[in-house]
């Protein structure tokens, strides 16, 4: 038995998770990504001669992994929070989200 499953991490990853604080979320992140890309190939292989296939995987991959919020969106979204609680002023918050927005992604 010294075949390794095709999602088994390679040696140096085993070694770098085990040394961080959050291998675990490492390993298992690795572990979906290895699963979506080889379910991936899958529906690709059985489906190969449908064009509508890359498709609808760029867009099955994206909702499977969708890219977090970038800190720009997230201080805009702690900011209307905030104003939505009455917490500032309007002045204040047109002020920072005027700046917020300013800044690039």
């Amino acid at each position: 038995m010294t075949e390794q499953h095709p999602i088994t991490p390679p040696p140096e990853l085993v070694t770098k998770w085990a040394s961080s604080m959050c291998g675990y979320y490492e390993a298992a992140r690795w572990g979906a990504d290895q699963e979506l890309e080889a379910c991936c190939e899958w529906f690709q292989e059985f489906y190969k001669t449908e064009s509508w296939v890359k498709h609808d995987l760029k867009h099955f991959r994206t909702a499977r992994r969708p890219k977090p919020p970038s800190l720009k969106e997230q201080a805009l979204h702690e900011l209307n929070d905030v104003y939505n609680k009455d917490k500032i002023d309007d002045c204040t918050y047109d002020t920072i989200r005027a700046a917020l927005k300013s800044l690039d992604d």
